[in-house]
């Protein structure tokens, strides 16, 4: 395709017109400095591709934090029609599938856990493997028990002692996708997924102790149970190997599948098939199994933590006070209703590095928060902060119910070690009173506060799009990664 451009459409709003074989124009949110971003690394032009998937309705989205991605940009959303040939799209979930976050909240008072946060810290350390292949928080599982936690997700880890029965109700889907089916998952998936149940991986993902050091909405940050000073806990995962795996296997079947049905690719990356197909059914039953893996995932990491920091602080899980607020996934395709040209249409909504957004009025928010509306965490690095927003009915209106998923990056993890050279990340951070543990210097390196872009302009342009409300602000107080 030649060139995109660009047409501003209002303060945080730009199309990307219909040319060529887009069915539907794209639209970017951002603002000035994030759109001269978005178009540096050619995520506008995944946005004009995506926009050629057959049954793709409204439009074709990038989020602020989009930036360029497999296939799709990450940011990037679509939502396809199963009646109109509508496709399912693995480069429109990700590698990582349902890699996703949970915020918890806790009684702690930040002021007091200073003197301590060292030990604390050390002992999350300790406590929750993390980096590339770790493994040891669950045995190797059994043929039969990987079978349970892909069809039962975080309710299997609770029938384990994992957590609550009340976790489920502030979990997106309630932590399972009913679609699973095991035996969609190839043998090497259900390998490299065996071992790693309750991990927290490399890369971006990480364990976060948090303060929270401002509130925008007093009403949903009540409802949420953040108030200022207190502490929180955040964990960023997702499916680890078998995710991947699942992923990779999909793709060689994608691109047959593509051919067999005749559908014109602008890029290989936007493999695809049409969602009622036996090849889209078979991805799906097989995403479903991942996402249910990294809801198990999140959940065991959450009690660990919760084990862990009992344990340091020397108290009862009363006087902890650990309460799970929400947890999002970032890389998944669901079916959802939304209103397309006034007619509600059941779609298959790709969300790939973007969060889902509902406002109360929708079914699918816990009916805790059915009065102020869904959580959205968005994080940002670990030398800044990260933002609890909450869903809006604009978002449903503008984006199929989606926001963004974080800061997102503007320097590849080469270009950060690169720009990192002759600094001490440690020393910075510590000096901003941050404790880290990383199993990995280049992990660190590669996640240094630099590579991200600022969530605070980020979150801004969230809320004046109308996508997301601010409720609350969290800057880090201690970070584990792998």
């Amino acid at each position: 395709m030649t060139e995109t451009v660009l047409r501003q459409l209002d303060e945080t709003t730009w199309e990307v017109a219909k040319r060529g074989a887009m069915r539907v124009p794209g639209r970017i949110i951002a603002n000035h400095q994030l759109l001269a971003k978005i178009r540096t690394d050619k995520a506008a032009d995944q946005v004009a591709n995506v926009a050629c998937l057959p049954g793709i309705v409204g439009y074709s989205l990038a989020m602020p934090d989009a930036h360029w991605g497999y296939g799709f940009p990450i940011g990037g959303v679509a939502a396809m029609d199963p009646d109109e040939g509508g496709v399912i799209s693995p480069g429109g979930v990700g590698y990582d599938i349902n890699c996703g976050c949970r915020l918890m909240t806790t009684w702690l008072d930040a002021a007091e856990l200073r003197p301590r946060l060292d030990t604390v810290v050390q002992g999350l350390y300790r406590d929750i493997p993390c980096g590339v292949g770790s493994s040891g928080a669950i045995p190797k599982l059994s043929s039969s028990t990987m079978n349970n936690v892909l069809k039962k997700g975080a309710r299997w880890a609770l029938d384990q002692g994992y957590g609550a029965a009340a976790d489920l109700d502030a979990t997106e889907d309630r932590g399972c996708l009913s679609d699973a089916d095991p035996a969609a998952v190839s043998e090497r998936a259900i390998q490299r997924g065996e071992n790693q149940l309750g991990t927290l991986g490399s890369g971006n993902h990480f364990v976060e102790l948090g303060a929270v050091e401002h509130v925008f909405d007093a009403a949903a940050a009540s409802a949420f149970g953040l108030a200022e000073g207190r502490v929180t806990l955040m964990i960023h995962s997702g499916s680890r190997g078998l995710g991947y795996q699942i992923c990779d296997d999909s793709i060689q079947v994608m691109l047959r599948a593509a051919q067999k049905y005749g559908i014109a690719l602008p890029d290989r990356q936007l493999c695809c098939a049409p969602v009622d197909s036996s090849e889209g059914r078979a991805y799906l039953a097989a995403m479903a199994c991942a996402a249910n893996y990294a809801w198990a995932n999140r959940q065991i990491i959450m009690e660990l933590a919760r084990r862990s920091l009992q344990q340091a602080l020397g108290i009862s899980p009363r006087d902890l006070g650990a309460r799970l607020v929400y947890d999002v996934c970032h890389n998944i395709a669901k079916f959802e209703r939304h209103d397309v040209d006034g007619v509600a249409k059941r779609l298959c909504v790709h969300r790939k590095g973007a969060t889902r957004a509902f406002p109360g009025s929708r079914d699918e928010v816990p009916s805790m928060y059915r009065a102020v509306g869904q959580p959205v965490l968005i994080p940002g690095d670990m030398g800044t902060g990260s933002y609890v927003c909450v869903g809006t009915e604009a978002a449903l209106e503008r984006t199929f119910g989606s926001c963004c998923h974080g800061a997102g990056r503007v320097m590849s993890r080469s270009a950060a070690k690169k720009a990192q050279k002759g600094h001490d990340l440690m020393a910075e951070l510590e000096a901003k009173n941050i404790v880290v543990m990383a199993r990995s210097k280049d992990t660190l390196v590669e996640e240094a506060p630099g590579a991200y872009k600022d969530v605070d302009a980020v979150v801004g342009v969230v809320e004046r799009a109308g996508i997301g409300r601010r409720v609350a602000r969290i800057r880090p107080l201690g970070v584990i990664k792998g």
